[in-house]
């Protein structure tokens, strides 16, 4: 499980946006909180800030002409058999959403890419 640096999701192969958003859910939903050493910084904010980042993925996918599930544009949705926020606290947050998402992890993510054969032009 990893969330690619904010500037690489508009250049994210097919496979790698759908699986961002298919990551962003369960974390979203009955995963929040579930340990991973990859994501673990994420639990150390609100979830409002992983709503952000979703928005960003679900964004990229509308441009690219997915259809993107109306409930999860919805700050308190956590999936189907997860109990909604009552009023998550929207926050402002800036650029990047995670400040673990600096340019160290940019160039891990782009290593990490092209170890899979996925070469991006940043």
């Amino acid at each position: 499980m990893r969330l690619w640096h904010e500037e690489l999701i508009h250049l994210l192969p097919k496979n790698q946006l759908l699986g961002q958003h298919r990551e962003c859910c369960a974390l979203r939903g009955n995963g929040w909180k579930k340990k991973h050493k990859t994501v673990d910084y994420v639990f150390s904010y609100s979830p409002y800030h992983l709503f952000v980042y979703h928005l960003l993925v679900m964004e990229e996918m509308e441009k690219r002409g997915y259809n993107v599930a109306a409930e999860w544009k919805d700050k308190n949705y956590r999936g189907k058999t997860a109990e909604k926020y009552d009023n998550l606290e929207e926050e402002i947050t800036g650029s990047p959403i995670y400040k673990e998402h600096n340019s160290e992890y940019l160039a891990e993510c782009i290593e990490n890419l092209e170890k899979k054969g996925i070469h991006l032009k940043v």
